[in-house]
């Protein structure tokens, strides 16, 4: 799924987009406050949906080589999370949406259900 559909989707407001990331396709979603568990149990083209607004966010998604993090609830980004997002170029985004309820629209519209982690 590209990332373009995941923002309809989740009705997303996007805080940073690098254009190579616009094009980039989706294969699975990680919902995930834990980073430990991030680092623990992702794949390989994945998006992180997180309530967490700290740079240890994006230094986690730089080491799995997650491409897009979306903060879920309404939360705003730190701005030094903000920077080091640009720094990495990692897609940052925001919604409204509670975490399980991102991941049920996500799930819904076929995100994941092909190859599940």
């Amino acid at each position: 799924m590209k990332l373009i559909k995941i923002k309809e989707l989740l009705n997303c407001k996007v805080y940073f987009e690098p254009e190579e990331v616009s094009s980039e396709e989706f294969l699975n979603a990680c919902g995930s406050d834990l980073m430990s568990d991030v680092l623990a149990f992702v794949k390989e083209k994945v998006i992180l949906l997180t309530g967490l607004v700290n740079p240890q966010v994006i230094r986690t998604a730089e080491m799995m080589d997650i491409k897009a993090v979306i903060i879920v609830r309404g939360k705003q980004p730190s701005e030094e999370m903000l920077k080091l997002a640009k720094e990495k170029c990692i897609a940052l985004l925001g919604t409204d949406y509670p975490m399980f309820q991102a991941c049920g629209i996500l799930y819904e519209s076929g995100l994941g259900k092909e190859r599940c982690c």
